[in-house]
């Protein structure tokens, strides 16, 4: 796979991102302007095209925080994100996983940079047991 190839983000790679975020707790809601198991801020929905849950406007005041804190539908935020700015962060010569986990943190911009120990060591016994 070259670096015109990328690979969708899976369900399990998902599942890790989720697992690295907050312990993919989904009950969490709203805190500031963080929602959600994926910890999805409004610029972040944005970004990904505003998906929202089956029968709710994108405009609707509630899109975003209704979308971030359901799980299925925040992955399909974190699936629009990626899409949009997937790139190989660490240099290997492809674009997976390894990738997204960090584009997910660190933002796109950022993704080259050091991950947080415990967002990492998360991440990482997810990756061993799951993908």
């Amino acid at each position: 796979m070259d670096l015109n190839e990328k690979e969708t983000v899976s369900r399990e790679c998902l599942g890790c991102i989720c697992e690295a975020a907050s312990g993919c707790n989904t009950t969490l809601g709203c805190t500031g302007d963080i929602c959600g198991a994926f910890h999805i801020t409004w610029g972040y929905w944005a970004d990904a095209g505003k998906p929202t849950l089956p029968g709710v406007s994108n405009t609707d005041l509630n899109a975003y925080s209704s979308c971030a804190n359901n799980v299925q539908c925040a992955g399909l935020i974190v699936e629009g994100y990626m899409k949009k700015y997937a790139k190989d962060c660490d240099n290997d010569g492809v674009i997976n996983c390894n990738d997204y986990v960090r584009i997910h943190y660190l933002g796109a911009s950022g993704c080259s940079g050091a991950l947080e120990s415990k967002y990492e060591n998360a991440y990482n016994n997810c990756q061993q047991i799951f993908i």
